[in-house]
């Protein structure tokens, strides 16, 4: 997998290159200082996941983030940062971050992360994962028969909203794993989405 680190602050972007030097299944291709070397970066190296702070000059994390997922929903955005605040939590997860956790966070958990939203899930801090629903609960509810889901569709987009990855709907939902891509793709047309992300943040809002 190869990866791609974002972060205003060198020592920052020196200590997570070392770090992930452990793991042989992970290269770090490129590494930037703000936002909008993002974008360039994601655009000519065409990495897997990039590793994201928020707070940057010229393009906060937050905007490059969107910039890159529209263009390329393929490429992940793992959001590692020192805040800690529910609206940027929010605002990644809207801009199509795969995940958001905290700098203080231990090396093998941040490379277990990237392999995570690698393979389509999505990753939250410990503490983050506890208070999401009630971030994202915050609409007033809406009927899910008015977008004409089925019953299997909707338990799809529950699993989605839990951060399994297809193969893990498969077993839970006894389907195949090109069943549940069908599936997906049927969902994010029906409710007008874009990736899993929006899908599950959809669900989430609205449960």
């Amino acid at each position: 997998m190869q990866v791609i680190l974002i972060d205003d602050d060198q020592f920052i972007i020196d200590a997570l290159t070392l770090m992930l030097k452990n793991h042989d299944d992970i290269e770090v291709v490129g590494t930037g200082n703000d936002g909008a070397a993002a974008i360039e970066l994601a655009a000519t190296l065409n990495p897997d996941a990039i590793l994201m702070d928020v707070r940057m000059p010229k393009i906060n994390g937050i905007e490059a983030t969107k910039v890159i997922t529209s263009k390329n929903p393929k490429q992940k955005v793992l959001i590692l940062t020192t805040f800690y605040d529910d609206e940027y939590i929010i605002q990644a997860l809207k801009s199509g971050a795969s995940g958001y956790m905290l700098k203080q966070s231990n090396s093998e958990l941040i490379a277990n992360n990237l392999r995570a939203i690698h393979r389509g899930q999505m990753v939250f801090g410990e503490d983050i994962g506890a208070k999401l629903p009630s971030l994202l609960n915050q609409k007033p509810t809406v009927n899910f028969t008015q977008h004409n889901l089925t019953e299997r569709e909707l338990a799809v987009l529950e699993q989605i909203s839990f951060g399994h990855s297809n193969k893990e709907i498969a077993a839970a939902l006894f389907l195949s794993e090109g069943t549940v891509r069908n599936y997906i793709s049927i969902l994010l047309d029906k409710l007008e989405l874009r990736d899993r992300t929006q899908l599950a943040i959809f669900y989430l809002q609205n449960q």
